[in-house]
């Protein structure tokens, strides 16, 4: 199983789109995930066109019409582990624990995350935490990027820096 992840797209009219090495990379994905802060809901559309298994939750910067068709959280099982996702909220310093209290019951194997734009692949208290970073923007982030997962006899997250 091969999951493509992406976050923080935050695309409106304003000229910007999803790369075009991340479309072509979502070609050889079984599933998209998309954590947040889309900011146009259509872009899943354009996701589905490369992967129609697109799935995504909606982050603090969506908008109305978005938190109605989309959920704040996902959990779904992959072979024998499980997968969180959420967008995440409230100053990224603390992301990681707000993470770890609203996944508490659910004892996820895997969460995937964005709202900080940092890119992370981290195993903490036996969960690996997964954000890709986001391919637009780079206020919080050293460069621009999004996330390959491979699940097999266990999970391989990879972060893919974007080409400038």
């Amino acid at each position: 199983m091969k999951i493509g992840v992406i976050s923080d797209t935050h695309i409106t009219n304003n000229g910007k789109e999803i790369p075009q090495e991340i479309l072509e990379a979502f070609k050889n994905v079984d599933i998209v995930i998309h954590c947040g802060d889309l900011v146009d809901i259509d872009i899943l559309k354009q996701l589905k066109k490369y992967c129609p298994d697109t799935r995504a939750v909606f982050g603090n910067m969506d908008s109305d019409e978005s938190r109605k068709k989309l959920p704040e959280k996902l959990i779904f099982q992959e072979g024998k582990f499980k997968i969180g996702v959420m967008h995440g909220y409230g100053h990224p310093a603390n992301l990681i624990e707000v993470l770890k209290k609203e996944f508490r019951a659910e004892k996820p194997d895997l969460i995937i995350f964005g709202h900080s734009h940092n890119p992370i692949c981290e195993k903490i208290d036996g969960t690996i935490f997964f954000n890709p970073g986001s391919p637009t923007d780079k206020i919080f982030a050293p460069y621009n990027s999004y996330g390959i997962i491979e699940i097999g006899d266990k999970i391989d997250g990879k972060i893919i820096k974007l080409k400038d």
